[in-house]
């Protein structure tokens, strides 16, 4: 079943693709009507089109580049195109000069292109902080209020690299937080850069009053024993929370889960078994699935990332219908839901329709009087 539905997404990748490069080679015309620029611009688009396969099975850090390049301006092309081609037969019907018109609808999509494609950078590699500020009514003697800065989705890899992380550890520590939280896809697909680069290292200096705690998402990934994956993140002095919990500052309760698509993972009834719940309880967990369950169970604040607001339009209107909260802010009983659209990005590196940001969490407790 997995062949049939791979050998059908290629013959429909491969059919945009020659639809795509069809569409920009009419536009060029006469300019490219010999043989020899037939046969250079086909292998080159070949070649740019297939790189981000050919990245991943021949681990070749140069195409993967490419290929996540490509991914950008292809998506982006798959919108300008058509509604390009559907503007120019429109304006058959009009008396302006049909050779202009197809030339200047081609010099509209390549200046949109390089317009959204810029845009689209910026928003990835330029992230905002955001902050929320919520009151659990639980009172805790030793903290009255509590500062949480939360990022997810960093996906460090090639294109999120050590400058990325540098940056977060810069806007982390500006922030003079108590607790740092981490739900989830630190890395991207493959450890080996996170490592290679030194960005376990760059992490390891992040400060705060009680920490840094993370659980693993979906993309936190390594072809080895978990436990390795795991000790390289507790490495940058992460705690790692695997279906566990800890007490911190003998004040609050976090409770870290395993990804959703982990078939091990443990049911939430079971983790919060013994849990003390006159204190507060955050909950770290990668997708925000379950906030009933979770509310059920008496979590206070849920953190959660994997969304990415959809990362390009039309995607937030997809991740909108998936999820009860698939980003922001949002109150269930005593339970408050926060999910970030990601401190990173996945595949193509262009975020429109959202934007990479830093969460910050101002947190107050106490019992409210009437």
């Amino acid at each position: 079943m997995f062949i049939v539905i791979a050998l059908v997404f290629l013959v429909l990748y491969a059919a945009l693709v020659f639809y795509i490069g069809r569409s920009s080679y009419r536009w060029l015309g006469p300019k490219a009507s010999s043989k020899r620029f037939k046969w250079i611009y086909s292998i080159v688009l070949a070649i740019v089109a297939s790189s981000f396969f050919l990245g991943q099975f021949t681990d070749q850090a140069f195409l993967g580049v490419i290929g996540a390049y490509w991914m950008a301006v292809f998506y982006l092309l798959l919108i300008l195109v058509p509604l390009a081609q559907i503007t120019v037969r429109l304006l058959r019907f009009t008396r302006l000069p049909h050779q202009r018109v197809q030339a200047w609808s081609g010099a509209v999509v390549l200046l949109l292109l390089v317009s959204f494609l810029t845009y689209g950078i910026y928003n990835a590699y330029n992230p905002v902080l955001r902050t929320y500020e919520i009151h659990i009514e639980k009172d805790v003697p030793s903290v009255s209020s509590l500062t949480v800065v939360m990022a997810a989705d960093m996906h460090f890899g090639l294109l999120s690299g050590r400058d990325h992380a540098e940056r977060l550890v810069e806007e982390i520590n500006k922030l003079d937080a108590d607790l740092i939280l981490f739900p989830g896809d630190v890395f991207d697909d493959d450890i080996r850069p996170y490592v290679d680069q030194g960005i376990d290292e760059v992490l390891s200096q992040i400060e705060s009053t009680y920490g840094v705690y993370a659980s693993l998402g979906n993309h936190d990934r390594y072809d080895g024993p978990t436990e390795d994956m795991i000790a390289v993140l507790e490495n940058s002095n992460m705690h790692v929370l695997y279906d566990e919990s800890v007490v911190v500052a003998d004040s609050l309760t976090l409770v870290g889960r395993r990804d959703h698509s982990d078939d091990g993972r443990e049911e939430l009834a079971p983790l919060m078994d013994g849990i003390d719940l006159s204190k507060p309880v955050i909950l770290l967990d990668h997708q925000p699935y379950d906030l009933d369950i979770a509310q059920e169970q008496g979590i206070d604040l849920m953190v959660s990332g994997h969304t990415h607001r959809g990362q390009v339009f039309p995607g937030n209107l997809i991740t909108d219908a998936m999820y009860e909260n698939d980003w922001g802010y949002l109150q269930k009983e005593q339970l408050h839901s926060i999910v970030t659209s990601g401190y990173g990005f996945w595949g193509p590196p262009i975020r429109i329709g959202s934007r990479s940001e830093l969460v910050k969490i101002d947190v107050t407790f106490g019992e409210t009087t009437s």
